[in-house]
């Protein structure tokens, strides 16, 4: 999945897009920035590594972190929200998660959490990556993020 086949999608559909990154810590924005003319398409990034960020900068609520912690759907969920209330954009994409090492029994390492919000969307999934090191993790999550950006641009469901 390449950042210029996202950029040609959002630019035929005429959106703009947001991202908020916490494990990936801003590597999406820069596959998608990589590309020149991707100012087309691409409004604003949001790096919020720590709680303290993703309430602040995109309205996380303290209890939702408080209740399901930071690698979870339900702030994956409210970080894409905030960025696209934050933002120019038409759709924003969230990821949080633990690019290891470390994790834990109920959390562990390669989990990574995504959420996806248009104006008239919202979608949150879960991929567990297993331990395949620090930058495996977190470039298959830009792959990720590209491919579901990909789906909801070009309205194909059905695209792995």
């Amino acid at each position: 999945m390449t950042a210029r086949a996202v950029i040609d999608a959002l630019r035929a559909r005429g959106w703009m897009l947001a991202t908020a990154e916490s494990c990936t810590g801003g590597l999406i924005a820069g596959a998608i920035t990589d590309i020149a003319g991707s100012s087309d398409v691409f409004d604003r990034g949001f790096v919020t590594y720590s709680n303290a960020a993703k309430i602040e900068m995109l309205g996380v609520e303290a209890q939702t972190l408080e209740r399901f912690g930071a690698v979870s759907e339900e702030v994956a969920r409210q970080m894409a929200q905030g960025a696209l209330a934050r933002s120019a954009a038409d759709i924003a994409i969230s990821v949080t998660g633990i690019a290891g090492p470390g994790g834990s029994g109920q959390k562990p390492e390669g989990r990574v959490c995504f959420g996806l919000a248009t104006r008239g969307a919202l979608v949150a999934e879960t991929v567990d990556y297993g331990a395949p090191g620090r930058a495996e993790v977190r470039a298959a999550s830009v792959a990720h993020v590209l491919a579901m950006v990909l789906r909801a641009a070009t309205g194909d469901q059905a695209r792995p």
